[in-house]
């Protein structure tokens, strides 16, 4: 250590010595040597060096300067805010809606709906001449419910503004645009319904707030498919107004020029009442509250322990509320990340947030965790949530999250987006003048005892929803605990399980199958069928692709996946080993997935459960499309297992589901079944649809032959 000092003391006191005293050391160098050895002596003492055993003690809040704006007002009552940097030939406009939240009910979806529409097309322009003018000029356009966003070079901004300005006045509302923006929509939705991350931000959303709270309220696909060009009309005819609303200007423009160009191109916007809107506020359950989410595929558990706070921005407790968040779970330093992943092993990260909104704010706690550990975790969280209450934190941890804080609100003035929000800010919520300026001398003044007072205030284990979306057969009893246990389903609909006991006397598994095998046309019609093939129409990421399929007993399958011509994806089996190709490159299979997908492509393995060393359970009903279904629980020779669900009234199955394990890492895969429809005696499902992970694949069956000739080499093995 004393070596490394010794050299920075010699570089910097010989950069400040002259040429003219160093020539006159002589050729030996041994005058300048004695000068240096002189020279640390008198630095380097006993009484200089640092006590490493002392936190040093912290400086003021550093000074900062906020870069400056400049604002005008149209007579519309238009406010914009102009941020001036010319350092970059860029140019950047946001127009902000500032309305009231809304309730939309049975038609939820329809306010972002309409906002996607205004880029579809205007009076004078389909989406098509819109997208190519924009591109043409290298600029960024994006429209949502509440506003207009566009970014282009300095040199096109008058281009620009006038698109922005022609969608944001005279949109055209295409209806077969709406009609692809609700296809898109629901897509997204069917694949959400296995992503148990997407479930319990859903769950946790109707938990917190209820159902008849903006926050609360869920799209689904029946509230899409409600939605009409009426509902997006009247939503823009009533909202976008210039009366309330914002326009924020960053970039190389000066106000004088934002000025001529937003009353040239918004001038003429005419100002209109909008109606204000209130709800009653969500309040906290009294004691916990345990929500069992139950995906009897899951291996791992998500834990959110969550309710709704008060707390609205720019009020004096938001940076001292957020320093205490910080130090509870703000990443890689928050004691949840150093109790649950770095003590126990139980995560890969565990995080907490604590965030103000001007209507109702909201505290969660979250982690993914392995299904044995998910009670352990659950304790390690309210240890944690307690801790923070009951004891103050040191004053090094809090030192450690102000010099965090402030350095990461110094760099986020280096970019002039963050002085323009800091305007809009101050204006929309009413902040004091001085917030933003005065923002790290309040953080430099927080103590421990406010960290504790705010945790006092706003952390409470003993009122919150311990959400849990897992496996419900190894979690329930082990939850019991922490509080009521309460089944949720994937919308947040509470409901009571179905007992084993409840099932009626006589049906098992079997019988479940059995009913199922007589429902499609009965076993000895089955066994009839040697061959079946089949074409259909593939939609995945907004393309369409064809799939073939041929099967054959006993285990014999073939897919082709193509598009244009070209074959994207190739399974084969021959009943003993399988192969598949991508694009025409062999995809290596583990054995335990190619003996399953032998088994699960083959034609009616349900009928031929014993020949393949099936074993079957029945673990209950569940509700599918808000219909009951059996619950088959299914283990493969491998040891896999799946899930099989048949709807209780028709006997049709209606879902599959298991886990994939790749080489990729495990992937949820369901398939839902619908549309059955009879071929030759036997009922065949004519809508489809896959999740894999975030893909959804949606099948649509063009044809379907039984016992057609089958070339020789249709289940080669490559």
């Amino acid at each position: 250590m004393k070596k490394a000092l010794y050299i920075i003391i010699a570089v910097a006191f010989a950069s400040c010595t002259s040429t003219k005293k160093m020539d006159t050391a002589g050729s030996s160098g041994k005058g300048n040597t004695s000068t240096l050895d002189k020279a640390m002596a008198s630095l380097v003492t006993e009484d200089s060096k640092p006590d490493r055993s002392k936190v040093p003690t912290p400086g003021p809040a550093p000074a900062i300067q906020i870069g400056k704006y400049e604002s005008f007002t149209l007579e519309n009552g238009l406010k914009v805010f102009v941020v001036e940097n010319d350092k970059l030939p860029m140019v950047s406009f946001s127009l902000i809606i500032d309305r009231d939240q809304i309730l939309e009910g049975e038609k939820a979806g329809y306010v972002a709906t309409a906002g996607d529409l205004l880029s579809r097309g205007t009076k004078s322009k389909t989406k098509e001449q819109i997208d190519e003018e924009v591109d043409f000029i290298g600029a960024s356009l994006s429209t949502s419910s509440s506003g207009v966003f566009g970014s282009s070079l300095s040199k096109h901004k008058e281009k620009l503004l006038a698109i922005m300005a022609d969608v944001t006045l005279n949109p055209s509302f295409p209806p077969e645009e709406l009609d692809k923006i609700k296809k898109q929509t629901i897509s997204g939705l069917q694949s959400q319904k296995e992503d148990p991350n997407a479930i319990a931000e859903n769950v946790r959303l109707v938990l917190r707030y209820g159902k008849n709270h903006p926050y609360g309220e869920l799209v689904t696909e029946e509230s899409v498919n409600n939605i009409s060009l009426d509902d997006c009309k009247n939503y823009y005819n009533t909202y976008f107004k210039p009366n309330i609303t914002y326009m924020a200007i960053v970039g190389d423009i000066t106000k004088r020029e934002a000025e001529t160009l937003i009353k040239k191109y918004f001038g003429g916007w005419q100002k209109g009442e909008v109606p204000t809107h209130s709800y009653e506020m969500p309040t906290s359950p009294e004691t916990p509250i345990v929500a069992l989410v139950d995906r009897p595929q899951a291996v791992q558990s998500i834990i959110n322990i969550t309710y709704p706070v008060i707390l609205k921005p720019g009020e004096d407790d938001v940076i001292k509320a957020r320093l205490m968040d910080n130090i509870l779970g703000g990443g890689f330093s928050g004691r949840l990340f150093a109790n649950l992943r770095e003590t126990h092993g139980y995560t890969y990260g565990a995080y907490s947030s604590l965030s103000s909104d001007e209507l109702i704010g909201s505290f969660n706690a979250t982690a993914s965790v392995r299904n044995e550990v998910t009670d352990s975790s659950i304790v390690q969280f309210i240890y944690e949530l307690n801790r923070i209450r009951d004891e103050k934190v040191t004053e090094n941890e809090l030192r450690l999250m102000k010099n965090y804080i402030t350095g990461s609100f110094a760099r986020s003035l280096e970019s002039p987006q963050t002085v323009a929000n800091f305007a809009l800010n101050t204006e929309r919520y009413n902040m004091p003048r001085d917030y933003y300026p005065n923002y790290l001398k309040k953080v430099a003044a927080v103590t421990v005892e406010d960290v504790r007072e705010m945790a006092k205030k706003y952390v409470k284990p003993d009122n919150a929803y311990i959400l849990v979306v897992g496996k419900a057969s190894e979690l329930s009893d082990r939850l019991e605990q922490f509080g009521a246990v309460k089944y949720y389903d994937i919308y947040g609909n509470n409901y009571i399980p179905t007992e084993t006991s409840d099932i009626p006397e006589g049906v098992d598994a079997h019988a479940v199958i059995n009913n199922y095998i007589q429902a499609i046309g009965g076993k000895e019609k089955i066994m009839s069928v040697k061959n079946l093939s089949s074409n259909a129409t593939v939609s995945v990421m907004g393309q369409e692709l064809s799939l073939k399929e041929v099967k054959a007993t006993p285990l014999n399958s073939r897919t082709e996946l193509s598009m244009g011509g070209m074959t994207a994806q190739k399974w084969v089996s021959d009943g003993s080993n399988a192969s598949m190709l991508q694009m025409g490159q062999a995809v290596p299979l583990p054995d335990k997935l190619k003996q399953e997908s032998i088994i699960d492509n083959s034609l009616f393995p349900e009928a031929h459960l014993e020949k393949h060393n099936m074993k079957v359970s029945l673990s209950g009903i569940e509700k599918i499309d808000n219909k009951d279904a059996y619950v088959i629980e299914m283990t493969y020779p491998t040891g896999g297992k799946a899930t099989m669900y048949f709807d209780k009234a028709t006997g049709l199955k209606v879902k599959f589901s298991k886990v994939l394990e790749t080489p990729q890492g495990n992937l949820n895969s369901t398939w839902e079944y619908k549309n059955y429809q009879e071929v030759g005696g036997i009922k065949i499902p004519f809508s489809l649809s896959q999740t894999v992970g975030p893909q959804q694949l949606n099948v649509v069956v063009d044809e379907v032959k039984i016992n057609e000739e089958v070339p020789a080499d249709t289940f080669k093995v490559e």
